[in-house]
C-alpha cells in the first residue's frame, strides 16, 4: 500500500469516525490527488479540471458512507472520478452520445484495468529503487499534480531541492526503464 493510499485511507476512516478536522484533511489533500489524476486525462479540455475535482469530492461526500474501509481508497475515489468524466464527456457530445460509438475523446478510459495495473506496478518497482529525496518529489508532483511548494512542504526539504530530485529522479528513471528492457 503507498503512504499517500494508506495516509488519505486513514484521515477517511477518522473521518467517518466523527473527526471532522481529519475529513477535512482528507478532502483537502484528495482534492489535489484529484487534480493531478484528472488533468492527464483532461489534457484537451484543461478548464474542466477543477469543475470535475469539485464533482468528484461531492460524490465521494455524498457517498462516504457506502466506502468499505477493507478496500483501496484511492481505487474507490477513481472509480467515481472515471464516472464524472464520463458523464462529462457524454455532456460535451450531447444527446447523440448515447447512440453514436465511442469516439478518439473516450479512448483515454478504454485502457483496460490490466494494462493500467501493470503499468502502475511496473512504475512502483522502478520508483521503489529510487532515493526518498527522488522518489518523492517525482510521486508528489508529477503523478499526484501537486506544486513544488506543496511538494517541499510534505517532503520537508527545499523548494530547489525538490526541483533538483524531480530532474534528477526523472533521468534515474529513465536509465532504469532503459536498463529493464
Amino acid at each position: 500500500m503507498s503512504v499517500i493510499e494508506d495516509r488519505l485511507r486513514k484521515l477517511l476512516v477518522r473521518g467517518l469516525a466523527g473527526d471532522a478536522t481529519a475529513y477535512h484533511a482528507c478532502l483537502k489533500e484528495l482534492s489535489s490527488h484529484l487534480r493531478g489524476f484528472l488533468r492527464g486525462r483532461l489534457v484537451r479540455l484543461p478548464d474542466e479540471v477543477e469543475d470535475l475535482v469539485q464533482e468528484t469530492l461531492l460524490a465521494v461526500h455524498n457517498h462516504r458512507h457506502t466506502y468499505d474501509a477493507a478496500q483501496p481508497f484511492t481505487a474507490w475515489v477513481h472509480a467515481i472520478a472515471r464516472y464524472k468524466l464520463v458523464d462529462l464527456l457524454r455532456r460535451r457530445a450531447g444527446r447523440d452520445a448515447l447512440t453514436e460509438p465511442l469516439d478518439d475523446e473516450l479512448a483515454i478510459i478504454a485502457v483496460s484495468d490490466a494494462e493500467a495495473g501493470d503499468a502502475k506496478r511496473d512504475l512502483a518497482k522502478l520508483l521503489a529503487r529510487l532515493p526518498d529525496r527522488q522518489r518523492l518529489p517525482i510521486v508528489y508532483m508529477k503523478l499526484e499534480g501537486r506544486s513544488v511548494a506543496e511538494t517541499a512542504q510534505l517532503t520537508g526539504i527545499s523548494e530547489a531541492a525538490v526541483k533538483v530530485g524531480v530532474h534528477r529522479g526523472l533521468k534515474a528513471l529513465a536509465a532504469l526503464a532503459r536498463d529493464e528492457t
